[in-house]
């Protein structure tokens, strides 16, 4: 088995490919629009301290849409445009929606629809995608009066596509993100700070899905972000009593996490396994299905269901008012290609053990191991899986998803198959490998 100084040769041999291919370009990641998403744990506060939001609502048409949402007090808020897809982004302080099921489904004019929730600790966000080009004609926050409550007032108006872009900050505009990136790749970091002794087990990162405004898949009541939280806590909790391994979680709360910070967490702290929890959803219209899959990465997925699946969790950034336009593909293809072969090898084998001992325990799918092009799995050093712990539109594992009994017997299996894994890697790799 390789060691990890050999995964850090290949990696730098796939980078000197890319540069060579690209014919010396150097191609860097433009800064992520959006708030910052460090997933830091908040300060204790009492949650009727936030400002409370009762109402939400749409008036206008295809030329000029108003957004008005009802609140107790006033608060501050900065609002931004996005490209591709067109969207409309307002940030807010933390806020307790409480608006009626449903809201911002239904779209009006030129938003075709709206969603809200937590995007970092003490920060709340909406997130508008319209029907094409729109700007922001006017912004602003109104005072209690005549019997009306303080209102967040955001009024669009349509634009065509240059004049979209013209408008948008210099930072979010597509034409000008390279540039940017270049800039910023140039500023000179500070001083590192010194790390502590180092801790030589093996590090486990654990990735609950989706979470804060990505609500993921949703039935009866229960939302996929905090289905997979609770698991992955308790996964968490059990993986740490063996004192064998060290645990990072991607987020221990309703925080919206992208899909590269997740991947960042695993390969800025050298991980040996990431652990992506999910829940799936059929639509009722393809029928049903049910029971726990595994997934492992590939260019070409599976089957059409994995490619679905693949297709929507995909989306995520896009759910949260990222930009999803800065990655560099070419240099991605090709880090894959030299870079990850070994590092599948061992996601695959992972996978098996973990189907082992899930099977015994757990009700899983009729076809149980899959792949398909998840972004969240594309750490080219980190064997990486994703796990379907069930479907929420199948009455029996909502059911399971929603047990004490079931959650422990699962996180116990998941726990084993983990423990087999690094046993049988340490016993290859031999001490220090």
């Amino acid at each position: 088995m390789a060691s990890r100084a050999n995964h850090r040769v290949l990696l730098g041999c796939g980078l000197l490919c890319a540069a060579a291919l690209l014919c010396a370009r150097s191609i860097v990641p433009s800064a992520a629009e959006g708030p910052q998403s460090e997933a830091a744990t908040p300060s204790p506060v009492a949650a009727s301290t936030f400002p409370i939001a009762s109402d939400a609502r749409l008036a206008g048409d295809a030329k000029q849409t108003r957004f008005i949402l009802d609140l107790d007090k006033p608060i501050q808020f900065r609002a931004f445009a996005l490209a591709d897809p067109y969207r409309v982004v307002v940030d807010i302080p933390q806020v307790s929606f409480k608006l009626s099921a449903g809201t911002g489904v239904a779209g009006r004019g030129l938003v075709k629809a709206f969603r809200y929730g937590l995007v970092m600790p003490g920060g709340s966000r909406i997130v508008f995608d319209l029907t094409g080009p729109a700007k922001i004609a006017n912004s602003y926050v109104l005072e209690a009066a005549n019997g009306q409550p303080p209102r967040l007032v955001l009024e669009l108006e349509q634009v065509d596509r240059t004049a979209f872009v013209q408008a948008l900050a210099p930072e979010n505009r597509p034409e000008l993100r390279p540039t940017i990136a270049e800039a910023n790749a140039a500023v000179v970091p500070g001083a590192a700070k010194p790390t502590p002794p180092p801790d030589t087990r093996p590090l486990i990162v654990i990735d609950p899905g989706h979470g804060g405004i990505d609500n993921g898949t949703q039935a009866a009541g229960e939302m996929e972000k905090n289905l997979v939280l609770g698991f992955s806590l308790a996964l968490r909790d059990r993986i740490e009593k063996l004192g064998k391994y060290r645990v990072v979680m991607t987020r221990e709360d309703d925080t919206f996490i992208p899909l590269n910070d997740r991947v960042k967490v695993a390969r800025n702290q050298s991980a040996a396994l990431f652990v992506s929890i999910h829940a799936d959803a059929l639509p009722r219209r393809e029928g049903d299905a049910q029971g726990a899959t595994i997934y492992t990465l590939s260019d070409k997925a599976s089957d059409a269901e994995a490619e679905r699946l693949a297709e929507a969790e995909n989306k995520s950034d896009a759910i949260g008012g990222v930009n999803l336009t800065d990655e560099p593909t070419e240099v991605a293809d090709i880090l894959i290609d030299l870079a990850q072969r070994e590092t599948r090898t061992f996601s695959n084998r992972f996978a098996r053990l973990l189907m082992g001992e899930m099977k015994n325990t757990v009700r899983m799918h009729k076809h149980p191991l899959k792949s398909a092009g998840f972004r969240v799995l594309k750490a080219p050093d980190v064997p990486s899986v994703l796990i379907e712990l069930g479907y929420v539109s199948n009455k029996g594992d909502l059911e399971h998803l929603v047990s004490e009994n079931w959650r422990s017997k699962t996180v116990g299996s998941m726990a084993q198959a983990i423990d087999a894994f690094f046993a049988k890697r340490l016993a290859t790799a031999g001490p220090g490998k």
